[in-house]
């Protein structure tokens, strides 16, 4: 009779084991579904920045904001090479590391990690020892982990992670952290065009105007503040006959007087830009065509009273432009660019006597 009792225990024994077991896989797998769940809620983060109407700079700079706060890394920090130099994209340290920070590619401790395009750990054993490629902040970071980035098997910069703790990566999971770094290559790959068009804007020397590409680049969020505006191309259509018959600078003060007086008629809400030789853009931002109508006939009015005198020495006489307008409705969130195309080529075709107002 005594055993009953102990084969009793012993069953609740076995029964509760049986139960912790079971608790156990059950948190393991909700632990693996939320760190799942966790990685697709920043990989969703990484699309919807890089959807975002800001500048690439800004674009990689919130993305490591988003590494460090949902991974809880103490410092995170991006370097691209843009074919010339090591360029500092994003990181939470004090500036006073940063010159350190982009030139790790010297250091002779990740120089087998970018060769061989491999992650990289180090880490101190002991208080007052610092890593390799520490210069002043011999106490701000013991542990460090560096991921060389590849576009296309084509090196194009570095991304570190650091911990003021020592080990602090012993039992990281690298796999995780290769997929970020992944998503940040991707995000540097996607954004590439931006960064393109970004960096070939230029000023007119002329009309001090920004040059066409600025719609497609910097100029993009304000005109997709609006669902739909209206785009305006006009162009001096009688710029070449100028040039032929009063003189290539008679021409070039043309381009300047109708850029200067378009200036004073342009408000904040608008962008205006000079698009090629003798045509320039104007993006009157949520205003249908309609409501600009009646400002462009004034606008033509003046800039056609316009006169400038010959530059042909010996010649009093004057010349004055005339100024062919055609508009076209751009929608948010498509491409500016080709609507510019479809104007422009209107334009080119357009008899040099048209000065009209024109809907496309």
């Amino acid at each position: 009779m005594a055993l009953i009792p102990i084969v009793i225990l012993v069953a609740i024994v076995a029964i509760l084991i049986f139960y912790n077991i079971d608790i156990k896989n059950k948190l393991n797998t909700f632990n693996n579904i939320s760190k799942k769940i966790n990685n697709l809620n920043v990989l969703q983060s990484f699309m919807d920045i890089t959807g975002e109407d800001i500048s690439v700079d800004e674009k990689i700079k919130k993305v490591n904001d988003v590494l460090i706060e949902k991974f809880e890394i103490k410092y995170s920090t991006i370097v691209v090479f843009n074919g010339a130099e090591y360029i500092l994209k994003a990181s939470n340290t004090d500036q006073k590391y940063w010159p350190n920070l982009t030139n790790l590619h010297m250091e002779e401790v990740f120089k087998e990690s970018i060769t061989n395009a491999v992650p990289k750990y180090i880490t101190v054993d002991q208080e007052g020892e610092k890593l390799p490629y520490q210069k002043l902040d011999f106490g701000r970071a013991k542990s460090a982990m560096f991921f060389p980035l590849y576009i296309d098997n084509v090196y194009i910069g570095y991304w570190i992670i650091e911990s003021s703790v020592m080990h602090a990566f012993d039992k990281v999971d690298t796999t995780l952290l290769e997929v970020i770094k992944d998503d940040i290559v991707a995000l540097v790959k996607t954004v590439s065009y931006q960064e393109a068009m970004e960096s070939i804007v230029r000023v007119d020397q002329f009309t001090g105007l920004y040059s066409a590409e600025y719609l497609y680049g910097q100029a993009k969020a304000k005109i997709d503040s609006a669902t739909t505006s209206t785009v305006c191309m006009f162009r001096i259509a009688n710029l070449e006959k100028i040039n032929d018959d009063y003189g290539r600078n008679t021409g070039n003060n043309i381009v300047i007087a109708v850029a200067n007086w378009v200036k004073t008629c342009i408000t904040s809400d608008q962008v205006f830009v000079r698009y090629m030789g003798p045509k320039f853009a104007i993006v009157y931002v949520g205003q249908d065509n309609d409501s600009v109508v009646e400002s462009l006939k004034e606008l033509r009015e003046d800039l056609e009273s316009i006169e400038i005198e010959s530059s042909i020495p010996g010649t009093k006489d004057y010349a004055k432009p005339l100024i062919n307008f055609v508009l076209s409705t751009y929608y948010k969130g498509t491409g500016i660019e080709k609507v510019t195309a479809k104007l422009e080529e209107y334009l080119d075709k357009a008899d040099k006597t048209e000065h009209n107002i024109n809907f496309i």
